[in-house]
């Protein structure tokens, strides 16, 4: 899309309405939906400095923490994204482009996501909880 979009304007010298605005909405939505993904994978970056000075049982409550508040963090996100969303939705707001797509399809992205998260982040402390062992430390961080 992008790469059309490039040698439509300076090939072609015939820009397109579509392509820089669709790539913006994509690439959010590409950001966004996997966090949940990546979460349930352990994807994510994490600082180990401490957890791998600490025992199996320091990292199972110190992972179950942190779990939590990622769960707290995410509903709220996804509770105030939410408004966000269905207030564009229902004033009618537009991106403003001359492409002109709903606002809310771009927004809706964030408390779809964030819901995804804290729902991943609980099914992980269950898990935890469970039994299952919590991931190991880096071996850079031993």
């Amino acid at each position: 899309m992008v790469v059309w979009e490039v040698v439509a304007r300076y090939v072609f010298v015939a820009p397109t309405i579509w392509a820089e605005e669709l790539s913006r909405v994509f690439l959010l939505w590409g950001t966004f939906l996997p966090m949940a993904v990546l979460l349930r994978r352990r994807a994510h970056i994490r600082i180990t400095l401490l957890f791998g000075m600490i025992g199996s049982g320091g990292r199972r409550i110190a992972e179950i923490v942190s779990l939590l508040f990622v769960a707290a963090f995410s509903g709220f996100t996804a509770w105030y994204g939410w408004d966000i969303a269905y207030d564009s939705w229902r004033v009618g707001r537009t991106s403003g482009t001359m492409l002109d797509l709903p606002q809310w399809a771009t927004e809706i992205v964030i408390p779809v996501a964030f819901l995804l998260l804290a729902v991943q982040s609980l099914v992980e402390v269950a898990r935890l909880l469970g039994g299952e062992a919590p991931p190991a430390p880096h071996p850079a961080a031993q």
